[in-house]
């Protein structure tokens, strides 16, 4: 897993403040995330309709009992990131793009309107797409591996990042043990 240069994550960032400067909040996990993911989803697949070909939660509070930054992350998959026919719609509707990566499976991610959310958008296809998942899913199924996840943010979150990008890349390696894991158990059961 590499990390993100300053220019690189400077150069993504189309929209909102650049700078984060600051400790990354973490809170217990909270029953209402999957209330508000499922608003999200009901919200989103009424503007996208037939656009929206999946929307999971994921990320850390997908994963009960995880402590996690209070922002609801979700996975929306469309044909063709790329061609951004989906982006407008969304903006109409109070969504903000944030970020842009077409260097990066043509990732894009918005903010929501009122509940405070990061919603990833990837191309059908996306290698991306089975990572989220084996991720959270692993999670949820093994206590052990959910606490040193949870042990690991807590300790980096107590560091100042000037991005929050850059707390991401400093979890990498533990997500890359993790994933290991879960993609070994992913292979014995195939």
């Amino acid at each position: 897993m590499s990390v993100l240069s300053d220019e690189y994550i400077e150069k993504c960032i189309v929209s909102g403040q650049k700078e984060h400067n600051q400790k990354i909040l973490l809170v217990e996990y909270d029953k209402q995330w999957p209330i508000l993911f499922e608003k999200e989803k009901k919200r989103i697949s009424q503007i996208l309709k037939d656009k929206a070909l999946m929307i999971e939660h994921i990320g850390s509070t997908s994963v009960a009992g995880l402590s996690a930054k209070p922002i609801i992350d979700i996975l929306l998959v469309v044909e063709d990131a790329g061609q951004e026919d989906y982006v407008e719609a969304l903006c109409q509707q109070g969504y903000v793009l944030r970020i842009k990566e077409p260097d990066f499976e043509n990732h894009h991610m918005f903010k929501g309107p009122d509940t405070d959310i990061n919603l990833h958008v990837f191309s059908k296809g996306s290698k991306e797409i089975d990572k989220y998942l084996i991720f959270r899913n692993y999670l949820r199924a093994h206590p052990e591996a959910r606490m040193l996840y949870e042990e690991t943010k807590k300790k980096l979150a107590q560091k100042k990042w000037k991005y929050v990008q850059n707390y991401a890349d400093a979890k990498s390696e533990v997500v890359a043990k993790i994933m290991d894991q879960a993609l070994e158990e992913a292979k014995k059961n195939n």
